[in-house]
């Protein structure tokens, strides 16, 4: 398995369970960017939960992401990072730096022992945004992804549950 896996795809698109089959492997360790804010929400992070199962580690990281991966990085492990979008859309409403966040999270990534698998949502294929912010964080999220693709050794684009290698061979 390659050192840093990027798993792109749209909403319910197969990303995560990708991302899970790849990290499958214990000891691995599942970084979370969402946080419950709403019972919405707080039930997606009780299914991802049960589909993950109880031998996974748990760190959250709704703004640190890179200071999460240097702390849980280790030689012969897995971190599942699910997702860069909700990491991006925190980064953003707490007017963090993003560029900076994400150089940070860039070093991170190379200097981590062990694997990393990374899930983001390819959100630009669609309709452009009706107003101001969706546009930025439409723009911010291209540039983050193909940031972090740069990086990675291994992407995949999932659409309807099926994996597409488009940088690291099959």
């Amino acid at each position: 398995m390659a050192h840093v896996t990027l798993i792109l795809g749209g909403a319910r698109s197969g990303k995560s369970a990708r991302a899970l089959i790849l990290a499958a492997n214990p000891p691995h360790i599942f970084i979370a960017t969402a946080e419950a804010l709403d019972d919405e929400m707080a039930d997606r992070i009780r299914l991802h939960q049960a589909e993950r199962g109880a031998d996974w580690g748990l760190a959250e990281a709704p703004l640190d992401l890179a200071k999460a991966i240097r702390a849980n990085a280790a030689e012969g492990a897995t971190l599942l990072i699910d997702c860069l979008t909700l990491w991006l859309s925190n980064l953003m409403h707490h007017e963090r730096e993003v560029q900076i966040e994400t150089e940070a999270l860039l070093a991170a990534l190379a200097q981590a022992p062990g694997r990393v698998v990374l899930v983001s949502n390819e959100i630009g294929m669609g309709l452009s945004p009706m107003n101001a912010l969706g546009r930025e964080f439409r723009d911010a999220q291209g540039r983050l992804n193909q940031q972090v693709a740069t990086a990675a050794d291994r992407v995949e684009f999932v659409a309807a549950g099926l994996p597409l290698v488009l940088k690291g061979g099959a």
